[in-house]
């Protein structure tokens, strides 16, 4: 497929990358370790093998809004309880980032609050700022890019990819390729949104990409909302959330949302009749991170921290590949030899200069759309 126009996080790192998932961590001898929940580093909590003792004397780890078809989270949770004999309990799997903010205030001091968080960028700040999130750094993270982390470490970027279009080619003549296409009356009711973007990353990104292919910027994202409200208004828009149920179904034919989602529906659909294509869109395409975050009052600390090293290896980082999210160490383990070649060759190829909005720019970004959008694309 052509690429032209704008391209923006085509998520590059550099350095290199420990193999260990704990490299240098049990040097920390010459002091007490700390409590889990007081250590930043695995070093701090006294070390590797002290960490893992006590995360499995917690027992469990709770995490919320993780979906197995998310980045691989089903390959991701079965390798941790594997590797440490810790079972992870999933509450609320379609939750939105927003979600699991309020999970955090809603059940604090509770034994089922979250210890880990999987937050859109936008959403990680948020908390951050909030004083929600526990002040923690991998044993790689000085390896991960400045803009893609927190400098207190209270978050990190892990994965990312890239604002799509799937398609069913089973139902649409004609599969739509850019996002001025969706506006064609063949797609009448067909396209849908992955959630809400005044509370959902992946819907948020999808406005964004809207706004750069309709003349806006990371300064101005009002040409996405518009896009949207031109789309409703056109009859074009499906309120419905594109599950895999959805798709499979037919009520929802046409998805914007994240290409490793829907790179991974291509093989989910295999024997259902579902023709599943994905298209970036050549006039819009945008990308960003998700990132790990520890709950400063995590139940089981010493879990979330390890969840978080675990996360952060190379063997959680090729796994990300599994499902097409794109690790945001990928180059870093390409040079340093531990990247999965075949796994990483099977992502789409995208071009352009690595430009990402600021923090600022974000910020301005949801507070607008949180504004206007219940006004622009008012719910059904």
């Amino acid at each position: 497929m052509a690429r032209t126009a704008r391209r923006v996080g085509v998520l590059a790192v550099c350095c290199c990358l420990a193999v260990t998932v704990l490299a240098g961590c049990g040097s920390a001898g010459h002091r007490a370790p700390e409590k889990p929940a007081l250590a930043v580093s695995a070093g701090d909590a006294g070390g590797t093998a002290a960490l893992v003792a006590a995360a499995r004397a917690e027992g469990k780890l709770n995490a919320t809004t993780l979906l197995p078809h998310w980045a691989n989270y089903g390959g991701l949770i079965d390798g941790f309880t594997a590797k440490y004999g810790i079972p992870v309990v999933v509450d609320n799997p379609y939750g939105s980032s927003q979600d699991e903010i309020d999970d955090i205030k809603r059940y604090r001091g509770q034994d089922r609050a979250p210890d880990v968080l999987d937050l859109g960028d936008t959403y990680a700040r948020s908390a951050a700022g909030e004083g929600l999130l526990a002040t923690y750094r991998t044993a790689t993270f000085g390896r991960i890019p400045a803009d893609q982390k927190d400098a207190a470490g209270r978050w990190s970027n892990s994965y990312g990819g890239y604002v799509a279009i799937g398609c069913d080619a089973h139902r649409v003549r004609h599969c739509p390729a850019s996002f001025a296409d969706l506006l064609k009356p063949e797609y009448r009711g067909m396209v849908a949104l992955n959630g809400n973007p005044t509370t959902a990353g992946s819907a948020f990104a999808g406005v964004f990409a809207a706004a750069l292919a309709n003349g806006g910027s990371f300064d101005d994202i009002a040409p996405g909302v518009a896009f949207f409200a031109r789309l409703d208004a056109v009859g074009n828009y499906n309120r419905a959330n594109p599950d895999p149920a959805a798709i499979v179904s037919g009520a929802t034919p046409i998805s914007i949302e994240w290409d490793f989602l829907n790179l991974t529906h291509t093989a989910d659909f295999t024997g259902t009749g579902v023709d599943w294509r994905v298209a970036i869109p050549f006039d819009g395409s945008f990308s960003q991170y998700y990132a790990q975050a520890v709950n400063k009052d995590a139940p089981h600390p010493a879990a979330a921290r390890l969840w978080e090293e675990y996360l952060a290896s190379p063997e959680g980082q090729n796994l990300r590949l599994v499902d097409y999210a794109r690790p945001v160490l990928m180059d870093v383990m390409a040079k340093n030899g531990t990247l999965d070649k075949s796994l990483a060759a099977k992502l789409p190829t995208v071009e352009g200069t690595p430009v990402f909005p600021s923090e600022a720019q974000l910020n301005t970004a949801l507070q607008y759309v949180r504004q206007h959008w219940p006004t622009a694309v008012p719910a059904r």
